[in-house]
């Protein structure tokens, strides 16, 4: 049997994530360990693309991943950026097993622990525990998305970037203006003039 000891430190990262919800036992953590496979990811890698069947919910140790679409004419659009201690995946595709209509792409090198859908579904039959922490992590995901429709269509593109600020702190730094532009909707020279009037304030 393995030891706890060995488990977290293989685990540390989803242990530690999931004490924000119900916190793992000892018991948990041997159920998980051999449910979860660890991957390294290079800059500008794919852990998906359109077309493909989301088979992960992938979690973010280190890193930064965007989640986006491509119109017709070729121009992306940034739905979603997921970064330390956050949950990528196309949750539609993955529980339709249809294949997805989202990129999701590392925007940085980056550690992520993926599980698969079977896996998943033995985990939430075996244990409450983790069928109630994902059921609450999905319930979040689903208001994050819906607070960010009604910013895209309710909110102006200043108050849109100060949310954006507000929901990932750290981010505006991290990234290029095309990127945060292509998330707001709006072109990255209108970003620079809206930065420039949040300063003048």
């Amino acid at each position: 049997m393995t030891s706890f000891d060995e488990i977290s430190s293989k685990l540390a990262p989803l242990i530690e994530h999931f004490k924000d919800y119900l916190a793992m036992d000892p018991n948990d953590a041997e159920m998980l360990l051999p449910r979860v496979s660890k991957r390294i990811v290079k800059r500008r890698q794919f852990i998906l693309q359109e077309g493909d069947v989301c088979q992960h919910y992938s979690f973010v140790v280190h890193g930064c991943f965007k989640i986006y679409k491509v119109d017709e004419k070729g121009v992306q659009h940034n739905i979603q950026f997921v970064t330390e201690n956050d949950w990528a995946t196309d949750i539609g595709s993955f529980h339709s097993e249809k294949p997805s209509e989202l990129y999701i792409e590392a925007m940085e090198p980056g550690t992520i622990l993926q599980i698969k859908k079977p896996d998943l579904l033995f985990l939430y039959v075996n244990s409450p525990k983790f069928d109630r922490n994902f059921r609450v992590i999905i319930e979040n995901k689903f208001v994050e998305l819906q607070n960010r429709l009604l910013q895209t269509y309710c909110v102006s593109a200043m108050d849109r970037y100060i949310a954006f600020l507000e929901q990932y702190p750290k981010l505006s730094q991290r990234l290029p203006n095309t990127q945060i532009a292509s998330y707001l909707g709006i072109t990255p020279e209108f970003l620079s003039k809206i930065r420039k009037d949040l300063v003048s304030r």
